[in-house]
C-alpha cells in the first residue's frame, strides 16, 4: 500500500522540529487516553510500567521493534488532555518528544513533535513515527497493524529533501 509522508520541519531556537499530525473522530479524553493508558498504548506504540508523573520515569517497551528493549521514558510534562512531554535516551541517540492535542468538537487533533537538534538522520526517524502514528490509528479504528515496509525505505527520500520552513 502506498503511504503518503505527512511530516514537516520547523526551526525552532536550539534546531528544528519534526511534527506529524493525526486527527481522530473521537473526543479529546478518548484520544488522551489512548496516548496515556498502558493497555491502549500496548496496542500500537508498547506497553509501559511504572508510577507515571511529571518529573517521574517509567520503563517502555516499543513492542514494534525487533527484540523490543524496555527502556527507560522520563515524564517531563502531563497536562491532561492536551500535553504530553516526553524524552528518553538509547542507543540511538536523545529523544525528546512532544504529544499536543487540540479538540475541534467531536474531533481531536494529535500534534506529534520531536525536538531535533538537527535533521541528521531524519529520512530514518520521520518514517517510524509516520509508522506508529499510523499503528496508533489502526489501533483506534480496530483495524489491521501497517507493514513496516510501506514507509521506510518508501518515505525515506521524501523526509531526506525535508528543510525547516
Amino acid at each position: 500500500m502506498t503511504r503518503i509522508p505527512t511530516g514537516r520541519l520547523f526551526g525552532a531556537e536550539d534546531g528544528v522540529d519534526l511534527v506529524l499530525t493525526r486527527t481522530f473522530p473521537a473526543p479529546i479524553d478518548d484520544v488522551w487516553a489512548s496516548l496515556t493508558e498502558p493497555e491502549r498504548t500496548a496496542r500500537w506504540f508498547g506497553p509501559w510500567k511504572g508510577d507515571a508523573a511529571p518529573g517521574r520515569t517509567v520503563r517502555v517497551q516499543m513492542a514494534m521493534e525487533e527484540d523490543a528493549p524496555w527502556s527507560d521514558l522520563r515524564i517531563d510534562a502531563c497536562e491532561p488532555p492536551r500535553r504530553l512531554a516526553v524524552s528518553m535516551r538509547d542507543e540511538y541517540g536523545h529523544w525528546v518528544l512532544e504529544l499536543l492535542l487540540t479538540s475541534h468538537g467531536e474531533r481531536t487533533e494529535l500534534r506529534f513533535v520531536q525536538h531535533l537538534d538537527d535533521a541528521t538522520g531524519i529520512g530514518e526517524v520521520g518514517p517510524g513515527w509516520e509508522y506508529y502514528l499510523d499503528c496508533l490509528v489502526a489501533a483506534r479504528d480496530d483495524t489491521a497493524l501497517p507493514s513496516f515496509d510501506d514507509y521506510h525505505p518508501p518515505m525515506k527520500a521524501y523526509y531526506e529533501q525535508l528543510r525547516p520552513e
